[in-house]
């Protein structure tokens, strides 16, 4: 009688790139938020997109371990976000809003694609970019200026990001990440309130992009558009600039903690 070796289980393999996926993203966030609540009350920090954060990262004891473990989770977490867009793994359906939620699924890939390539970039390298996203946003933008019917398409883009950020806020204010989460209740009592705070924060920061994109659509001006780094210095110029920048940082800070949650209380479904 010969002993079979064991093989891995299909599901607990598509658990563990999931749940690594949320974690590396969640602590992206925490870096962002960290550091922008440090800068709100004058602590050293500064006021950062995820490039910039993944780049406080490199004089750090053990910074390249850490990087190389958040470039290895933003990998396994757009995979993830291709297998919930193609597989439908959420059941999120064929119609118009199912649709337009699997595609968003299909760009959230691609963004923490090139975002795991950058943070695996700062290890070989002696330095990053300037960890300012308004760049890569301009940069996007002026591209798209460029293709036929370019102010639309940067338009759409705004339009885009607006509706994600709606979506964010809906899932938040009304807690329908509930029915992907298997978490006990007495854990429910103070993790809900995070969750929903972090989305609703992160909605508001998709909105304020948003609306970048279609002021440079509208003046057919791609430095119009930004990203979170021009939000954080947007914030910071108006009126009690620094209370609203500290509420914005804590709330990423606290979309950090939803997304760690996820890596361990989110219902994984493997694809069928």
């Amino acid at each position: 009688m010969t002993n079979r070796i064991p093989t891995p289980d299909r599901g607990d393999a598509f658990d563990i790139i999931a749940r690594w996926g949320y974690a590396a993203r969640g602590i992206v966030y925490l870096l962002i938020g960290g550091l922008a609540a440090l800068a709100a009350i004058g602590q050293g920090g500064e006021t950062t997109d995820s490039r910039g954060a993944l780049e406080s990262l490199m004089g750090a004891a053990w910074g390249d371990v850490l990087l190389g473990a958040i470039s290895l989770g933003l990998l396994a977490y757009a995979l993830w976000r291709c297998i919930q867009a193609i597989k439908d793994t959420d059941h999120h359906g064929t119609d118009s809003k199912g649709v337009a939620i699997r595609v968003g699924l299909l760009v959230s890939a691609v963004t923490h694609t090139l975002l795991a390539f950058f943070a695996a970039s700062l290890i070989f390298t002696l330095g990053g970019g300037s960890g300012d996203s308004g760049g890569g946003s301009e940069g996007m933008a002026s591209w798209l200026m460029q293709q036929p019917y370019g102010r639309w398409l940067v338009g759409a883009v705004g339009l885009a990001i607006i509706g994600a950020g709606v979506a964010h806020g809906i899932k938040g204010w009304k807690a329908k990440f509930d029915r992907h989460f298997d978490m006990p209740p007495q854990n429910q009592r103070w993790a809900y309130p995070i969750c929903r705070f972090g989305l609703v924060i992160r909605g508001l920061v998709f909105l304020i992009i948003g609306t970048f994109f279609l002021i440079a659509a509208y003046q057919v001006d791609p430095d119009q558009a930004g990203g979170l780094a021009k939000v954080f210095s947007t914030l910071r110029s108006q009126a009690f600039g620094r209370w609203l920048l500290a509420v914005v940082a804590v709330g990423l800070f606290a979309f950090g903690l939803y997304s760690l949650l996820e890596a361990v209380y989110r219902r994984v479904n493997a694809p069928g």
